[in-house]
């Protein structure tokens, strides 16, 4: 027995000391867990909708750490990372026996230190710990370390704490951050030459920083490469190739877009790491370049802001609140896209879009461009002259202020503002004032942003939209009838297609308007294709006059040039819906030839006779189609009251019949479908019904 007594003795002595080991590292993994809650603070992303950086916010120390995980990393990066760093990661508890007893015996044969032993790890208890003495004693909480971080995490989430926070010189941590910074990009998309790099700089960031000693990075991007090589993870030709590619020779400012949305987005979540947007990153990326170009050529107290929407979603996909966020001569941190501001003549498309559907007029019709006396209100052309006999056509075009009004007046300023609310847009009037005349010329307040959501209800003809970036706003589709009627909507954008682009300004297939406001205050241009709407605003923050801005000479060029410049240009403009036409001056009925006015400048309907009034089909109705015995289409009977005769029916903004003084009609419909019928008297007053003929 006495042979065996020793072995046992060695045997219950280890297992006394193993267990004892174990029962410390329970205790002290108990007690003085790791950092990792704190570890996982990180920078504050704004992303664009495709999840593109738009800004960064430095963390609490002012370190730029993104948060990266290795979906976010080209899979070749992580290869050579493991390769060079630590090939057993995937085998060992957190430490690497192997490794520890070869650079032990490394140091007592040579002296000194040959190769280290830290595992990936190891370094990640490092990095969330940084301890600034190197001693036994640092080191062995290290390893203690990585053993608990190896019990609480999986392989998987220790190399994306490694990815977020290996340093790369000054005030960077992380793969995604250096990337950024070194290469301008995200490292998904990085070379086998840039992955390198990005392993081999975290050992002796400073001292291997490519922009300051570029000898030191090549060597240690070439040891990193031939390491990749001997494990067999990249071809021979691809290193040779990897290894002649030049070095970054700058670091890159990290993005920092949409200045604004990125403020109020950490003011409406603090705590949250990451913000989504709707901006698309590119499209902000050449808006603002446009905005900070534009800016430079006007005065320097002088701003400018734009927004660009989807009108079939509602998405803003750019918004630029200043012409420079950090010019203080301009007020730049003030977001005008959100200011309230006179819109000029910016508002005139939706008066004449309500005349046009409610059948007052027709883009041929003659209206009066003289001086005009509304009850004490007279308002005056931009250039004080006046055209005589125009066209709604060309009176919309020109922007003629008295014609608008006119037709304002006959509309109604309260109906105006109760139809643009379907778009949910409130226009502020002054304190105490009702809706009045002075809406056709800007007597009111809007934003840029509110103006963009009224024209993307004339760009998207189905539905008004709601636009929103995703912070401030959620975008989406607004549970309304159209905000003009399609036929109306189409006949709008016919116009203001055709007019011409500002000198110097290529055409763009865009419908557009300008608009200045009283006192040289602001100018304004808003566009649309068949998908986008586009909005510019320019003036003084402080609401200064700027002599001599104009919506057409000083808006209307940013309009065109950001249009063409942001990369979403080109979707042509809806075709006419059916029934809409564009009739000519002899084809038009003899009520819709001349805006009748009397010598005052009011329509001459008498005040003592109410308005024509539809009373059958109702509005809304689902009629059938009926037929006799023989199969011939039945005619849809129209009854009509009050008005002055004779009248004149019309069906899709097409004249129907001869005008008539029978307050009844007959209608052979062509077929299934939606319908707008309209009657107007001898005073051009109209009333319209939206009907569905089904078989």
């Amino acid at each position: 027995m006495a042979r065996f007594r020793k072995p046992l003795i060695v045997i219950a002595t280890g297992t006394a000391v193993t267990g004892l080991s174990l029962f410390a590292l329970d205790w002290a993994d108990k007690h003085f867990p790791p950092p990792i809650e704190a570890a996982r603070s990180v920078s504050t992303e704004i992303l664009d909708r495709d999840g593109q950086l738009l800004r960064a916010f430095a963390t609490r120390e002012g370190l730029w750490r993104l948060k990266t995980t290795a979906d976010d990393v080209d899979p070749a990066l992580i290869r050579m990372l493991v390769a060079y760093e630590d090939r057993r990661f995937d085998r060992h508890a957190g430490v690497d026996m192997l490794a520890l007893g070869r650079a032990a015996w490394q140091f007592v044969t040579n002296g000194r230190i040959v190769s280290g032993a830290s595992t990936l790890s190891m370094q990640v208890a490092r990095l969330i710990e940084p301890r600034r003495e190197r001693s036994l004693t640092a080191k062995l909480i290290q390893i203690a370390r990585a053993l608990q971080l190896e019990r609480r995490l999986s392989k998987s989430e220790i190399l994306d704490l490694y990815l977020t926070h290996a340093p790369y010189g000054g005030n960077l941590e992380g793969v995604r951050a250096a990337s950024l910074a070194w290469f301008g990009k995200e490292p998904k998309r990085l070379t086998t030459a840039e992955s390198a790099l990005l392993v081999a700089l975290p050992q002796l960031p400073e001292k291997r920083r490519p922009d300051r000693f570029a000898d030191n990075a090549l060597q240690a991007r070439k040891r990193v490469l031939e390491r990749a090589e001997e494990a067999a993870i990249i071809e021979p030709s691809e290193v040779a190739f990897a290894l002649n590619a030049d070095l970054p020779r700058t670091r890159r400012q990290l993005p920092a877009l949409a200045p604004h949305l990125a403020e109020a987005a950490r003011r409406a979540n603090p705590t949250s790491e990451r913000h989504q947007t709707t901006l698309l990153r590119p499209v902000q990326e050449k808006l603002e370049t446009v905005a900070a170009e534009a800016g430079r050529k006007l005065d320097p107290k002088v701003s400018l802001a734009l927004v660009m929407a989807d009108a079939t979603t509602g998405e803003i996909v750019a918004e630029v609140g200043a012409a420079d966020y950090f010019d203080a001569s301009r007020s730049g941190w003030i977001d005008m896209t959100r200011a309230e501001r006179s819109p000029g003549s910016t508002l005139k498309p939706f008066i004449y879009g309500l005349a046009l559907e409610l059948g007052l007029v027709a883009q041929e019709t003659i209206v009066e461009d003289r001086p005009a006396d509304f009850f004490g209100y007279r308002p005056k052309n931009f250039d004080m002259q006046y055209q005589g006999d125009v066209t709604i056509r060309q009176a919309l075009q020109l922007s003629l202020n008295v014609p608008a009004v006119r037709l304002l007046d006959s509309v109604g300023p309260s109906r105006l503002m109760v139809r643009l609310r379907r778009a949910e847009v409130g226009l502020k009037l002054p304190p105490n004032e009702v809706p009045g005349l002075a809406i056709a010329l800007g007597g009111v307040g809007v934003t840029l942003k509110g103006l963009v959501q009224l024209y993307a209800g004339l760009a998207n003809r189905e539905q008004p939209v709601r636009l929103g970036d995703g912070i401030r706003d959620k975008p989406g589709l607004i549970d309304d009838q159209p905000l003009l009627e399609p036929t109306a909507a189409w006949t709008v954008a016919n116009i203001l297609g055709a007019v011409q682009p500002p000198a110097g300004s290529p055409p763009a297939g865009i419908a557009y308007k300008t608009g200045t406001s009283y006192g040289y205050r602001d100018a304004w241009s808003v566009g649309y294709d068949g998908r986008y709407v586009l909005g510019v605003w320019i003036g003084r923050p402080d609401n200064a006059a700027v002599p001599g801005i104009s919506g057409y000479k000083t808006a209307a060029p940013i309009l065109f040039e950001a249009f063409a410049k942001s990369g979403l240009a080109g979707t042509a403009l809806p075709r006419a819906p059916t029934g809409a036409a564009h009739l000519a001056p002899n084809d038009l009925p003899a009520g819709l030839r001349r805006f009748s006015i009397n010598p005052n400048g009011l329509v001459s309907a008498s005040a003592r006779e109410k308005p024509p009034q539809i009373v059958y089909p109702p509005e809304g109705a689902q009629l059938e189609l009926g037929r006799d015995a023989a199969g011939t289409p039945l005619p849809l009977v129209m009854k009509m009251q009050a008005g002055r005769a004779p009248f004149r029916w019309l069906v899709d903004g097409k004249p129907m019949t001869d005008s008539t003084r029978r307050r009844t009609g007959e209608w052979h419909p062509p077929g299934q479908g939606q319908a707008t019928l309209t009657v107007i008297d001898a005073d051009g007053r109209a009333a319209s019904v939206n009907v569905f003929i089904r078989e």
